[in-house]
């Protein structure tokens, strides 16, 4: 055989070879891909999951600390109580916290212990309900100074007398003054949600008073005259902060390097330690920034910029699928037992997403519902009625409420400027004592329907109840076999239940 064939041949043989082989390789180097886009994908879905809350509740400290002078909506310094004076008409630009509320006037606070305690001060209050509670910038609620409950469910309050509760941070172990009760704050950071009390507009004076009685004082000044600091000047403007790599245009992976400051800044607890070991395979975790791993690869970072992005869908279905497990048992809300998480990451999400900032049962339990009775999705499109028996309505020490919001728990404007029926409404009852809401988009014709209606808006929307101070009937209410918020009917051909005619 000639030289040059045999040459040839050999040629060819070492191309089929090498061709084989970078197939091979890059069969490989696909799965690979694939496999690391799955791990950042899977992983990353747990990061949001697990720091959507704490970046959340960084979002408001940042916006609501951001003026130097209090605006009298709740924002200014740390260590100040800034209260909302009156019950205000909802704005599109109100939209720093989910699910607001109607019955109370809020006193917003942020501390900041990373020098010393502070004292909080409550002063004697009479015949109302208040709650100051403390959250961790996991959205914890780790404390409550609240008031006093006397006589049975939906019977009166006496008389709180107040006091002084110093919040102390990690490590504290200096002395207290006689009389100051010791609150352990696991973190330098802590959230008040105040609320207190309103039995409508006429009312608002006295609420005031109140609120003026709260005060933060720092320890080293307690039992002295202390007033905070002037505001410096120039004023500055509030700043509506955001998530970091959650708005359109920024870098999904700016979400785990914020996740990662937060984290550093405040130790994640113990118990969390085994979520956070496999997050750390990725460099994401305290102190951590996967941005600027050199050693992770192009398809894992991928991935992880996929699950910010598909992180508010994922938790909406994590709603979806607790709702429907909930709704059987709870006449089609979804009750959870909020203000406590532990490692349940996922009820965490979810209360973030519907009420952040939500109270634990032994003070609030919040009955959701964004379906009707037979799960249609509930809309302006249709009217609705809420038939209570005469002996149904929530057997609360504090109050009750039902609260009408948008898809994304916001009031929906109208022109009446209601957006709440509670037990301060004037409402009609029927002959037998009971009790008819009806929910739609326009107001019913008939005087005595149009008093006990609650504005829809003309598309989608959601409706919480509020049960404060609920006592003995906490448990029932949580586990479906106490006191269950009535079903929300879908009126048909004009007549509702019970021959209750539907408005239209």
């Amino acid at each position: 055989m000639p030289a040059f064939r045999t040459r040839a041949r050999r040629v060819a043989a070492g191309l089929a070879l090498s061709s084989a082989l970078l197939g091979a390789t890059a069969a490989v180097a696909s799965a690979d891909a694939t496999t690391d886009y799955s791990t950042g994908l899977a992983l990353g879905q747990q990061a949001y999951q697990y720091g959507l809350p704490l970046l959340d509740t960084n979002r408001v400290h940042q916006t609501q600390t951001s003026i130097n002078v209090p605006d009298r909506s709740g924002d200014g310094p740390v260590n100040q109580f800034h209260s909302v004076p009156k019950l205000t008409v909802p704005t599109a630009s109100q939209k720093t916290v989910v699910a607001p509320n109607e019955d109370t006037l809020y006193s917003l606070a942020w501390l900041d212990l990373s020098h010393q305690p502070q004292v909080i001060h409550v002063p004697a209050i009479k015949h109302r309900f208040y709650v100051i509670p403390l959250y961790t910038p996991f959205t914890e609620n780790f404390y409550n100074i609240t008031s006093d409950t006397t006589g049975p469910a939906g019977g009166a309050y006496g008389v709180t007398h107040g006091g002084n509760y110093a919040v102390v941070p990690p490590g504290f172990h200096g002395t207290l003054p006689h009389g100051v009760t010791r609150v352990d704050s696991p973190y330098t950071r802590v959230w008040i949600i105040g609320r207190t009390l309103i039995r409508g507009a006429s009312d608002t004076s006295a609420v005031n008073r109140i609120q003026a009685g709260y005060s933060i004082t720092p320890l080293s000044k307690f039992g002295r005259t202390y007033k905070p600091k002037a505001a410096t000047h120039p004023k500055r403007t509030l700043t509506i902060a955001t998530i970091p790599g959650t708005q359109a245009g920024q870098n999904p992976l700016a979400f785990y390097t914020a996740l990662g400051r937060e984290l550093e800044m405040f130790k994640p607890p113990a118990a969390d330690r085994p979520l956070l070991d496999q997050l750390k395979t990725i460099d994401v975790g305290p102190g951590l920034d996967p941005a600027t791993d050199p050693h992770l690869s192009a398809a894992t970072l991928q991935g992880m910029r996929a699950a910010i992005a598909n992180g508010p869908a994922g938790v909406k279905t994590e709603l979806t699928q607790t709702y429907l497990h909930s709704v059987p048992k709870h006449n089609g809300y979804l009750v959870l037992p909020l203000g406590h998480y532990g490692t349940n990451y996922e009820l965490r999400a979810i209360a973030d997403t519907v009420g952040l900032g939500a109270l634990t049962p032994d003070v609030a339990i919040y009955p959701l519902a964004q379906t009707d009775m037979t799960l249609g999705a509930l809309t302006g499109t249709k009217s609705y009625v809420l038939h209570i028996p005469a002996d149904g309505l929530p057997p609360v020490h504090g109050f009750w409420s039902l609260t009408m919001y948008d898809p994304n728990g916001f009031f929906v404007p109208n022109p009446l400027g209601r957006y709440v029926i509670n037990d301060r409404s004037r409402l009609h009852h029927n002959a037998d004592g009971s009790l008819d809401i009806y929910i739609q988009a326009n107001q019913p014709t008939n005087p005595k329907q149009a008093q006990n209606w609650l504005p829809a808006p003309a598309g989608n929307f959601r409706l919480i109840w509020r049960l404060y101070d609920t006592g003995s009937a906490k448990a029932g209410t949580l586990n479906g076999s106490g006191w269950q918020p009535p079903k929300i009917q879908p009126c048909m051909t004009g007549v509702g239940p019970l021959g209750t005619a539907c408005a239209y």
